[in-house]
Formats: structure tokens, C-alpha cells, sequence
């Protein structure tokens, strides 16, 4: 049994304020990891956190970890926790003891109760191409401006970030981290102005980062027909890149199916899979969707290995229509990838899910020239599911975060405690909240990250 179940609502408050005050401090500016406010950019490759241990085999102390739903009435109404020692041996757990029980003999660490959650994924990210780290920038208006009128902004701006996105990518490798994120899947252009520019500086920057595990997609964000870059985008599959990129094939291909076509092409001659970005809300995007459905089915080296970015037309469909499509998607087994959109179009993802098709978020942008918003936050992006799927009671809340963290959670449906256990990769968080219903909805600071075991981050308390 544990030391204690689940704390006082007082002792809880009282440590979740010490987190919070640290986590304003880093919100201030006074962080590594905090957005930079002037040209100078963020610290890259910071020293690991000097209060957690270094070693291979180490214990972390007064752990929280849910172990069942509390009910009445066979509702469910809060998550019971408990406190253990953890200790985290080669990358994996090791085992977990009562708190006070641990091997004392081990390198540790005083988690003073903060609850143990796994890492978070951002699975849709651009990392090549931002303002963050930079002075502050907004994005040009978008008014009366359409997707080629933003590729011909982009064309201008490229030339002026490529000196600084390898520094830049670090920084958000490090504002990851701090936000309790430890793998990612980013776009990287591919287009006539940098070549391959973007990804030499992607890849460079990652290679500092070996604790930050992110596959690439070649994007080719002026048009895989539109800019020419067949040729481009096949030398970066021989740059070791995991997945052909694609866009809107009729709006800035003008060219739906020869694009689709020359997009697949890639992967098939390359064996890689595919990620593309759709945005198109018009019948053709429908069209789109649905060719890409009928060009796995004829290929079936590429079932399971196809993620529709956006999909946004699939917002546009309801009853038959969107029940055919959605049947196509989950037989050729393709996933989604969704950055939550708020908007007059809301994205059927619960149908999505329902359907057996995994459903993946990500931050996009954090600040770039389409977008100023990104906080990079993985729990904001939980928390937005539940907000737009209605889901504010505990168990609804609980479940959300799934979205974040590659479906694993630490309860099951039936309130079964099913992570961690002895052998789990040890990629986690520590985060100031009871539970992960509270983490979910009050997106509560992240105290530390770590990735395979080794401790990426940490926040002081106050």
C-alpha cells in the first residue's frame, strides 16, 4: 500500500501555489526556457538541472500516481492517488515502493508530491521556421490574403531566418521540454529559396538534442508542382527524412491529382510515409481525401502509413457522407493530425476516434508569420479537446489527455492503474496538480521533464 492516498485538498493548494509561483516566474521572462522578448536568443543546450541526478540508476521521491476513479452513486467523481518512490534504472522504471521505502542508498530526488504523468508529444510542429527567440514579431494581416499571397510573404522572410533557425530550433527543443513534451514530428520546408537549407539546420539542431527524439517531414510549403521541387524533396529522403509532405493539391498545385500522385510517388520510391497538409474546406479537398484514399487502396505498402495534417474538409461533411469517408480513412488505416481548430468548422474527432483512427495534436506554430499563439503546450491542447467535446466532469477530463501522449494513460477506463509499471520507458512528467483530470483542465505547471530516464527539465519551487 502507499505512504498516503489521495492529499488533502489545504496540503495540495499549498504546494500546487510554491509550483505555481515558480511557473510565473518562468512565464516572466526569468526562465530558460520563456519566450525571448528581444533579439537575443535563448540559452541552447542548458545544463541539465543541477538538482536532479544525472545517473543512470536513480530514485525519485514522494511521487503522486493515480491509482483508481472514486464513485458515487456509479458516478465517477475524483481520482484516488497515492505516494511512492520510483526509481528509474537505464532509461526505464524500476520499481515502484510505498514513499519512505525506496532504496535509500540511490541518487534521488523530492518530487514534494507533484503527480507523475507520461510525456506529452507534439505531433505537429515546424521547427525550421520561427520568430521564437527572435524579437517580437507579429504576423502581417490576413485579411483579403490567400495561402499564395502568404507563400510569397514566406519567400521573403525565409532568407532572414535561415541564419538563426538552427538556434531557434533549439530553443523550442528547450520550450518543449519545459512544457513536458519529449518526442515530435516536424514539418520541415522544402522549397526553392532555402533548398535544403532548413533541413541541414533542423537536423543539426536535433543532433544536439539526441533526449528529443522527432521525425521529419519534408514540406513542401510553396507547392510540391507549384515550386518545383520533386527533385528537392527526393534528395531530403536521402538525407534520412521519415516522411513525404504535400499541400493543398488543387489551391496551390491547381493540379489535384498530379500532385497527389507525384506526392505518393516519393514514398513509394522511397518506402517512406506520407503527411500532408490539407486545409482546403472546398468540395475539392472532399476529392482529395477521398483520392488519397482510393491511392492506398491500391497500394497497399502504403496502408497504416499515411497521416492526413488538418483534414479540415472532413468538417465540412455530416451523416452518410462523413460516416463513408470516415470508414475509407479507418480501412486504409490512415491517422490524423489535428491542432484543435476554434473556428466555424468544428472537426469531427470523437467520430474519428470512434472509428479506430488514431488522432494526433501538435502546436503547429508558436510564433511565426502565420500564427503568434503557440504556447507549445501539449496539456493545452487536452484541455481544448475537452472544451470543445464537452468533457468537464473528471472521467471525461482524464480521458482527454490521451490526445497528448499517444493514447497512454494512467488509468484505464474500468479506474485499473496501468501506468507506470517496471519496464515502461521512463519518459514522464512532473506536474503541480492532484490529478490528471485537474492537470487537463487548469493546465497545470510542468515541475520536471524527463526523456528515456534522463532529466531534460526542471522548475525550482518558490
Amino acid at each position: 500500500m502507499p505512504i498516503s492516498s489521495s492529499p488533502s485538498r489545504r496540503d495540495f493548494l499549498g504546494q500546487s501555489v510554491r509550483w505555481t509561483a515558480a511557473g510565473g516566474l518562468l512565464a516572466a521572462g526569468l526562465g530558460q526556457a520563456s519566450a525571448a522578448t528581444s533579439s537575443s536568443l535563448p540559452a541552447l543546450n542548458p545544463d541539465p538541472p543541477a538538482a536532479l541526478p544525472q545517473q543512470d540508476h536513480y530514485l525519485l521521491r514522494n511521487v503522486r500516481l493515480e491509482e483508481g476513479f472514486i464513485r458515487e452513486d456509479e458516478e465517477i467523481v475524483a481520482t484516488r492517488t497515492g505516494r511512492y518512490d520510483i526509481s528509474v534504472r537505464d532509461g526505464k522504471i524500476d520499481q515502484l515502493t510505498p514513499a519512505g521505502q525506496g532504496d535509500s542508498s540511490l541518487p534521488s530526488w523530492d518530487a514534494q508530491d507533484a503527480l507523475l504523468l507520461t510525456a506529452t508529444r507534439d505531433m505537429h510542429i515546424h521547427l525550421d521556421k520561427t520568430f521564437y527567440g527572435g524579437p517580437w514579431q507579429a504576423p502581417r494581416p490576413r485579411q483579403g490574403k490567400t495561402i499564395m499571397d502568404m507563400i510569397a510573404r514566406e519567400q521573403v522572410l525565409i532568407p532572414q531566418l535561415l541564419p538563426h533557425s538552427q538556434a531557434r530550433a533549439e530553443g523550442l527543443i528547450a520550450l518543449l521540454h519545459a512544457k513536458g513534451t519529449t518526442r515530435a514530428r516536424s514539418h520541415c520546408n522544402i522549397d526553392p529559396v532555402s533548398g535544403l537549407k532548413s533541413l541541414e539546420h533542423l537536423q543539426a539542431a536535433l543532433a544536439r538534442h539526441p533526449d528529443f527524439p522527432c521525425e521529419i517531414v519534408a514540406f513542401p510549403q510553396h507547392g510540391l508542382l507549384h515550386s518545383q521541387v520533386d527533385g528537392l524533396m527526393r534528395e531530403a529522403m536521402q538525407h534520412g527524412v521519415e516522411y513525404v509532405g504535400g499541400l493543398d493539391p488543387t489551391n496551390v498545385d491547381g493540379a489535384m491529382e498530379k500532385s497527389l500522385d507525384a506526392m505518393f510517388r516519393i514514398a513509394l520510391d522511397y518506402q517512406r510515409g506520407v503527411d500532408i497538409h490539407l486545409h482546403e474546406t472546398s468540395p475539392a479537398g472532399v476529392a482529395a481525401i477521398q483520392y488519397m484514399i482510393d491511392t492506398v487502396a491500391k497500394n497497399p505498402e502504403l496502408k497504416g502509413k499515411v497521416t492526413l495534417s488538418h483534414g479540415f474538409a472532413l468538417a465540412t461533411l455530416s451523416g452518410s457522407a462523413l460516416d463513408k469517408m470516415i470508414e475509407g480513412l479507418a480501412e486504409q488505416q490512415f491517422s490524423v493530425a489535428s491542432t484543435l481548430p476554434i473556428g466555424k468548422l468544428t472537426m469531427p474527432i470523437p467520430q474519428l476516434q470512434a472509428a479506430g483512427i488514431k488522432v494526433m495534436t501538435g502546436t503547429d506554430s508558436v510564433i511565426d508569420h502565420w500564427s503568434p499563439f503557440g504556447t507549445g503546450s501539449m496539456l493545452e491542447k487536452a484541455n481544448l479537446y475537452a472544451q470543445l467535446y464537452r468533457g468537464s466532469d473528471e472521467f471525461s477530463l482524464s480521458r482527454a489527455l490521451a490526445i497528448a501522449t499517444d493514447d497512454r494513460l494512467p488509468l484505464s477506463a474500468q479506474g485499473e492503474r496501468q501506468w507506470p509499471a517496471p519496464g515502461d520507458e521512463a519518459s514522464m512528467m512532473l506536474v503541480a496538480a492532484s490529478c490528471s483530470a485537474e492537470a487537463v483542465a487548469r493546465i497545470s505547471p510542468v515541475v520536471a521533464t524527463f526523456s528515456r530516464g534522463k532529466p531534460v527539465f526542471a522548475m525550482t519551487p518558490a
